[in-house]
């Protein structure tokens, strides 16, 4: 049931823009992308949707070019291979490599981002927020601000918590870390699973927590971890290990709760941004967006199947209760 409505970005949504500069007549639009997840995951089929409400029609005046990326060296070369096939716009989404191999592939063509775990501006990659001077901009939100609201929201869900464990990778070190800060500030122990070698073995992974039905697991937002999604929320609620995530679709999945931004409406903000460079503008006069709202996404089928009772206040100010 739905609580509150959700407002993603500062900014607002496409219409915020000047009308005139989107009723220009806009260029062929050929974009390239290298993602960890494949064209049909719900953040490329909405990306792809709002551009296609936009104006911007497959087969007639825009092409979309999809390489799977995985490995550092697979984003490198992929987004060189983008740009040797004449696309006119990257997409660079997920955590700091997609954007640095774009910039290695190009110091010309556009780039947007949808940047997460990482500040493109602290890194250097842009001079500014509101006027990022060279050829990239979009939207991007720090995990690494989020850890210990989503510490405090498990501290919350279980108030005998007495630790809990945390599945990270390569591409997410910064958020561990920020969450082993966050944690220690609260008293809550936490443990590091660092999960290596692709494909992760994420049942190994689990089953280190076992010794601990009631010992949650803290899921970092990784590129991979949202590919698997379905597989990670079925294996922990298969072994009964409460869970907590960075977005809803994870809950959508059967995990237990999640706190985050609604990924979906920055991939649909992407879009407005990849329409507004096919009309002219320059990705340097579009000011980058940050997400103001959050969401907090409860699944009480989950809660259920788990033996677990969600206090009342987690569930009052939940933007949405899945039942």
């Amino acid at each position: 049931m739905k609580r509150r409505e959700f407002i993603t970005l500062l900014g607002g949504v496409a219409a915020s823009w000047p009308l005139a500069a989107r009723a220009q007549t806009s260029k062929t639009l050929r974009i390239g992308i290298v993602s960890i997840n494949p064209r049909t995951s719900p953040v490329w089929v909405t990306f792809l949707q709002r551009l296609q409400e936009l104006g911007h029609i497959e087969g007639q005046n825009f092409t979309a070019e999809f390489v799977l990326g995985g490995a550092p060296d697979t984003y490198y070369e992929g987004m060189k291979d983008l740009v040797r096939h004449n696309v006119n716009l990257l997409i660079a989404t997920g955590n700091e490599i997609a954007l640095k191999s774009a910039l290695a592939a190009t110091n010309s063509l556009p780039i947007v981002m949808v940047a997460i775990d990482y500040d493109p501006l602290a890194r250097g990659y842009v001079t500014s927020l509101a006027r990022p001077s060279g050829n990239v901009t979009g939207v991007f939100f720090q995990q690494i601000e989020l850890s210990m609201k989503r510490m405090e929201l498990l501290k919350e869900a279980f108030p005998e918590l007495q630790s809990a464990t945390v599945l990270w990778d390569q591409t997410t070190a910064d958020q561990w870390r920020a969450i082993q800060s966050a944690a220690a500030a609260l008293g809550i122990p936490v443990a590091g699973i660092e999960l290596i070698k692709q494909p992760y073995d994420y049942e190994r992974a689990l089953s280190q927590t076992l010794l601990d039905h009631r010992r949650p697991v803290y899921f970092v937002m990784s590129g991979f971890f949202f590919r698997d999604r379905d597989r990670l929320a079925n294996l922990a609620l298969q072994r009964r290990v409460p869970s907590i995530f960075g977005t809803r679709e994870y809950v959508d999945a059967g995990g237990l709760l999640s706190y985050g931004p609604n990924i979906i409406a920055l991939f649909r903000r992407a879009a407005e941004y990849a329409d507004r460079i096919a009309r002219g503008a320059k990705p340097a006069d579009l000011p980058i967006e940050q997400p103001t709202k959050f969401e907090v996404i409860v699944n009480l089928k989950t809660a259920r199947a788990l033996g677990i009772n969600i206090p009342t206040p987690i569930l009052l100010r939940a933007d949405e209760v899945i039942e």
